[in-house]
């Protein structure tokens, strides 16, 4: 049972942080972290959440569609360095890859003149919470027991009824195969952000990496002769024989589209642009990597790029520079 309500928090975090309201532990960044820390163990040197992964580099190359709606110079046409870390959801460093929990896509553009462009994308098109202060709740009501070694199964039905869009996320990856690599699994960017061209035209997007070798999963009878890892050896070797690319496709919102809620889909008939070409042609052969000191902190934007209002987006600095520092003092002890 409890393996079981680990899985389940692992599918809400997605590689996010979000802040907790503060219980005595500090801010409400700080009491945040030291939550997951509480639930996955003080696994020193590991992300607080994603914390399995894989560190890998490549290059994304824009289009004239993305010219056409943003400014920025990711779209000018040019190879621009990018570093990637694929993960598994949760804050478990030894987590299986056959769990159905979210796979990461975490990126860092270096663009011209310093600019940098940071993403947290994961392998689900919804959020696990619409409001940071859902993120609480959600946690403490999965957290085991320490007499029992369970969460308590009334707590978890009460808060789920009462909070109906956190099991949308759930819902859709108990529903998915589980991939069968971290190149054939499309990655969204659940929250909205604004994208604005030469011409100071605006236009509110939701993006998606979309794997050019197609989306495979694996049956349940696959899993059965799979090992617990497989995924990080997979990458590399077809990397080493062949790059990986994404098509970095962004949604259009209509003007009656929902913001400021991650938890809710735009319709399927909003126009879809591609906007450029991810290629991942290198994987560090093992641990580590340039990945590391990343926070990959997606309110870091270039010129041509803004975040919206949505407050589960404009929460995420401060926990991601907390794990951070946390992790980059036990590597020096």
């Amino acid at each position: 049972m409890k393996t079981m309500m680990i899985a389940a928090v692992a599918v809400g975090f997605g590689g996010f942080l979000l802040p907790l309201a503060s219980n005595g532990q500090g801010t409400p960044a700080e009491a945040q972290v030291n939550a997951l820390e509480g639930l996955f163990g003080k696994n020193a040197t590991s992300r607080r959440s994603g914390a399995k992964g894989v560190c890998a580099s490549g290059y994304f190359v824009g289009n004239d569609a993305g010219r056409g709606l943003s400014s920025a110079s990711v779209f000018n046409g040019s190879k621009v360095p990018v570093v990637a870390r694929f993960s598994i959801g949760g804050g478990n460093p030894k987590a299986t890859d056959k769990g159905r929990s979210v796979r990461g896509l975490a990126l860092q553009f270096s663009l011209p003149k310093g600019e940098s462009w940071l993403m947290a994308n994961i392998s689900a098109p919804v959020f696990f919470v619409a409001r940071p202060e859902q993120f609480a709740p959600f946690l403490q009501v999965r957290t085991p027991d320490p007499a029992t070694g369970k969460p308590d199964p009334e707590k978890l039905k009460a808060f789920n009824e009462a909070n109906p869009e956190t099991t949308l996320q759930g819902a859709y990856l108990a529903k998915a195969p589980v991939p069968a690599s971290y190149a054939t699994v499309n990655y969204w960017g659940t929250n909205a952000f604004e994208f604005i061209n030469a011409k100071n035209e605006s236009t509110f997007v939701r993006w998606q990496f979309v794997p050019e070798a197609g989306t495979l999963g694996l049956t349940d009878e696959q899993l059965k002769t799979m090992p617990d890892e497989f995924l990080a050896d997979e990458l590399r070797n077809r990397v080493a024989a062949t790059p990986a690319g994404f098509d970095f496709n962004v949604q259009l919102a209509d003007k009656s589209d929902q913001l400021t809620d991650p938890t809710k889909v735009w319709p399927e008939s909003r126009k879809v642009v591609s906007v450029g070409k991810l290629v991942i042609d290198k994987v560090e052969a093992g641990s580590g990597g340039a990945c590391e000191a990343i926070t990959f902190n997606p309110l870091v934007l270039p010129a041509g790029v803004k975040p919206s209002a949505d407050p589960v987006l404009q929460a995420r600095a401060l926990p991601y520079a907390i794990s951070l520092s946390r992790r980059l003092t036990e590597a020096q002890k």
